[in-house]
């Protein structure tokens, strides 16, 4: 998953997107109403932890015009305001959810876990698609009861390709996913996190088409 961390005290963003990389997640850091705003504008992300109070603003005025936007993306609000009518106000505003500072990592992460499978519909995290069972969650893949270990961005490829079978991803769509911009990679990487993927899926039924000039899709063969 790629996640946008809109928070302006840099030990504490360290902090977040240290561990949420540990779970095989891209986080892309705004410290500022305006970067966070050029950010959503160029990427579409899986969640968005926004901070409310910014250098250049209140994080619920980008709150809402974000969902003025009519854009879904689930937002989980970090703040140092305790009060109920504070918390009801950014519910109210298009909020998924909020974390109180300080706050616990492990709370943070079931947080982000428990909204993504709403808005996914599913309380299930586990995938199956014909002889494939993935669970992005846990990191694990299996082919036909066989466990097979893939790294952090293979994972994370899969989980884009697997979430959306027959959907045709672009190599820049694809890198966007995968990287954060402080990733010094080339597009070339993407064809290099294919190409592993594909050989791990050899046993299976699945397949990743490649479409010249368009990109890439899962398919069932």
């Amino acid at each position: 998953m790629k996640f946008l961390l809109i928070e302006d005290n840099e030990d504490l963003a360290h902090a977040i997107a240290t561990r949420m990389n540990l779970d095989g997640h891209v986080v892309d850091h705004a410290i500022s109403l305006s970067d966070a705003k050029a950010f959503s504008e160029t990427v579409d992300y899986d969640l968005l932890l926004l901070d409310i109070m910014l250098p250049d603003g209140d994080g619920r005025d980008f709150l809402e015009h974000f969902r003025a936007l009519k854009k879904d993306t689930p937002v989980i609000v970090l703040t140092a305001r305790s009060q109920v009518s504070d918390r009801v106000s950014m519910l109210d505003l298009g909020a998924d959810d909020y974390v109180t500072k300080p706050f616990d990592h492990e709370e943070l992460q079931a947080r982000c876990r428990a909204v993504l499978r709403r808005k996914s519909g599913s309380t299930q995290t586990t995938v199956r698609i014909a002889d494939i069972e993935f669970d992005p969650v846990a990191g694990q893949l299996s082919i036909s009861g066989s466990v097979i270990k893939l790294r952090n961005r293979e994972l994370r490829l899969l989980e884009i390709l697997i979430n959306s079978p027959g959907k045709v991803f672009s190599k820049q769509k694809l890198f966007d996913r995968l990287f954060s911009y402080d990733d010094e990679v080339s597009e070339n990487a993407i064809e290099v996190y294919i190409g592993r993927l594909r050989k791990h899926l050899e046993p299976s039924t699945l397949t990743i088409t490649t479409l010249r000039g368009l990109g890439y899709r899962l398919d069932e063969h």
